[in-house]
């Protein structure tokens, strides 16, 4: 855990000193509109950056939407194969009861 909050401290010294060098406005346009935005250098690639990640993490979640199915069906099964376990475990243990009591009845029977 303090191998993640170094990790975080480091990448947050880096975005700081990032922002704090590129301070010059650049104009920034999208192809299909024909304005134009003056914004410091840091904003527009900070911007890029977020959007990235953020298309990133929709595609990662998309990718695992799958197997969280698949894991929800497999969690299912095993649930019902543990109570199924259980239930053989209980008649087990009633046939061995039953064959303990058989055995000691004709033991029993066989020392009259």
């Amino acid at each position: 855990m303090r191998l993640v909050w170094l990790v975080t401290l480091v990448f947050a010294v880096f975005v700081v000193s990032f922002v704090a060098a590129n301070l010059a406005p650049v104009s920034v346009g999208l192809w299909p509109l024909d304005t134009r935005l003056e914004v410091p250098l840091a904003v527009a690639a900070l911007a890029v950056a977020a959007v990235f990640y953020l298309l990133g993490a929709i595609v990662t979640w998309a990718s695992v939407i799958g197997a969280r199915r698949r894991a929800r069906k497999l969690a299912a099964a095993v649930e019902v194969l543990q109570a199924e376990v259980a239930t053989l475990k209980d008649k087990l243990r009633q046939a061995e009861a039953a064959k303990t009591a058989a055995q000691s009845s004709t033991a029993v029977a066989l020392a009259r």
